[in-house]
């Protein structure tokens, strides 16, 4: 008689396939069978006709990475770790020794370091451009030129640059090259749903999977979309050689957050508008950064190429109050929570010092917070505001 243990792991019984329901099935492996040799040999993965590794990919992660393309409006798409892993994989994937990568000065800080850091060990150059200014894009180009990041809005101080225009200088500067300049849009903020990357000119959109699509601030993962076969299959060796991965139970997350994105940006843009208008007219303010808001640098450009606006203002403090008082403002909150990242249900604040993070002079000479607008009522976080600003004028 054959033994219990072998009978319970080689068990005969396979359910009906035919059951279906509002999520997903979330399947979880390393080990993919194959019906035979053959097939082991030949299976395909990278056009997901097959399964090969969990690596590879699943019924589940296949499904996420084409529904974020179709967000997104591109074609293919890469799941990673994390957001930063994604952003990284960019970089390696079209990026090699020799190379130089141009990235915006108010980029996402991470990144930079990865460009300061590891890039640079690697014998892979980098600079910092004007995002405002698409002249002295064009002129840190240079032959070695092979990637360049954009960012809509820029992290913390939220400019909002015009796209089309950096992605035609890039345009311009590939004619007769061999080996194109890619461009790279980190889209965490406009998260497929304020307004499509490739339908202004971008080839790749990386997104931190950990913000929007997800929304309950407890998954880290990110994506890689493009329309290029080119660029994808780059970015799709690179990914396998690298080793990345998402679990089962991750992509279950991103997968039933999904539905729900729109309504959720939606929601919290409307929250965020109200507030970063209001901040506007308090003592002590001297100036909200926000795309949406009128004279905010960059709103020409959002009202031209995007129809919402994320969770996100920056609040620019009266240069009389000191670092002291601004971290106290913060910590006497009470509905905002002090945390990285954003785009879940809790409000979100955090004080920077611009200078440090930045190559070329800030023009403002007080404090910034960054707030993240969750999903609570706007009069109890109005209240909240109200009250610490009241401490802070008192002070």
């Amino acid at each position: 008689m054959t033994a219990l243990s072998t009978q319970l792991i080689h068990h005969p019984y396979n359910p009906p396939a035919t059951f279906e329901a509002v999520q997903p099935g979330v399947f979880k492996a390393s080990t993919v069978f194959f019906p035979n040799v053959h097939a082991l040999r030949t299976q395909e993965w990278k056009d997901k006709s097959g399964y090969t590794y969990g690596l590879h990919g699943t019924p589940t992660t296949f499904t996420l990475e084409e529904r974020i393309a179709t967000l997104e409006g591109g074609r293919f798409c890469v799941l990673a770790p994390s957001g930063l892993s994604a952003l990284s994989l960019v970089d390696m994937a079209f990026l090699a020794a020799g190379d130089e990568v141009l990235l915006p000065d108010n980029a996402y800080g991470p990144g930079k370091a990865f460009a300061e850091g590891d890039l640079a060990r690697w014998g892979i150059t980098h600079r910092f451009y004007d995002p405002m200014n698409p002249a002295d894009l064009a002129a840190q180009i240079t032959p070695a030129t092979r990637l360049v990041w954009l960012e809509a809005p820029g992290s913390i101080t939220l400019e909002f640059a015009d796209l089309p225009a950096l992605v035609a200088v890039i345009r311009t500067a590939n004619a007769g090259r061999q080996r194109p300049i890619v461009s790279a849009l980190d889209n965490t903020w406009g998260a497929g749903v304020a307004f499509n990357a490739f339908e202004l000119g971008v080839d790749v959109s990386m997104q931190a999977l950990t913000k929007y699509p997800s929304g309950g601030a407890d998954v880290l993962m990110g994506s890689v979309v493009t329309r290029d076969p080119a660029l994808h299959e780059a970015l799709l060796l690179c990914h396998m050689r690298l080793g990345l991965g998402v679990s089962a139970n991750d992509t279950e997350l991103v997968l039933r957050g999904l539905p729900t994105v729109a309504l959720r940006y939606a929601a919290q843009d409307t929250a965020t508008r109200a507030l970063a208008s209001w901040m506007q007219d308090q003592p002590g303010v001297a100036a909200v950064l926000h795309p949406a808001l009128p004279g905010s640098p960059g709103h020409a450009a959002w009202a031209r190429d995007a129809s919402a606006a994320a969770c996100l203002f920056s609040v620019v403090f009266d240069a009389r109050f000191s670092q002291a008082q601004i971290d106290a403002f913060c910590d006497s909150l009470r509905r905002f929570k002090l945390g990285w990242s954003w785009a879940g249900p809790i409000s979100l604040c955090a004080p920077y010092n611009v200078r440090s993070i930045r190559t070329r002079p800030w023009p403002h000479l007080g404090c910034l917070v960054r707030f993240a607008i969750g999903l609570e009522a706007v009069d109890d976080l109005q209240a909240d505001l109200q009250a610490a600003l009241d401490a802070l004028n008192a002070a």
